[in-house]
């Protein structure tokens, strides 16, 4: 089953409009320093569903949203058939909406058909013209019983336990203003002798309609266990 942008968006905002009804699930973690607005996480093994998009930063979290959310929506392969069904079916499955919504710089623009991970040095927003876009995949999920894309741009990963520094902040996400958080980010992981191992990711919370002042934004670091 493919959904046409309307049904998708008409989907989308009727599953963020239960938001204060339900809770949606997000990665689980353990703080192991906090000094506001930063903390150090060791955050437990995840599967996720991502995408490698090109373009600025609004439009290939743009084009790396609509990937993804066509995927979990029903664009796949369920794992399973029911009972008595056709085994020869292909049956799709809709997989719940989690968050964060997770953006990340590439250096370079990497085949869809073969994703490797290739991650700067370089800490740059705004020169970055390749992202790696995901979802974290409901933790029922692993990569045996989970849906399977339909579309070979979205694929499915393993990720073993990390630990992150992380920095909260509300508002707009414009690249300047990542730019400086990601630097803030870089500069306390610098200050608590914390080796940075990966390139830094924006994790976003909330559906684009939510108040600024109320956003829950995230830039976190992949550093090496202390």
């Amino acid at each position: 089953m493919r959904l046409n942008t309307h049904a998708l968006l008409a989907v989308l905002v009727g599953f963020l409009g239960m938001e204060s009804a339900m809770a949606i699930e997000e990665p689980r973690y353990e703080v192991r320093m906090s000094q506001a607005p930063f903390e150090l996480r060791q955050y437990a093994p995840i599967l996720i569903a991502q995408t490698l998009v090109e373009g600025d930063m609004d439009a290939a979290s743009n084009k790396g949203f609509r990937l993804i959310a066509d995927y979990i929506f029903g664009n796949n392969i369920a794992a399973t058939s029911e009972p008595g069904s056709d085994p020869n079916a292909k049956q799709a499955a809709k997989i719940a909406m989690t968050a964060p919504v997770t953006v990340q710089p590439q250096s370079s623009k990497i085949a869809m058909t073969a994703p490797v991970t290739l991650e700067p040095q370089t800490a740059s927003v705004a020169g970055a013209q390749a992202w790696r876009v995901h979802f974290v995949m409901p933790s029922q999920y692993t990569l045996a019983n989970i849906p399977k894309p339909n579309n070979s741009a979205v694929t499915l990963h393993e990720l073993p336990s990390k630990y992150m520094v992380v920095q909260r902040y509300s508002g707009f996400n414009t690249v300047a203003r990542v730019q400086e958080k990601t630097d803030e980010t870089l500069a306390w992981a610098k200050q608590q002798s914390l080796k940075v191992v990966g390139t830094p990711q924006l994790s976003r919370y909330d559906p684009p309609w939510t108040l600024p002042m109320f956003r829950r934004n995230e830039i976190m670091v992949e550093v090496a266990a202390p």
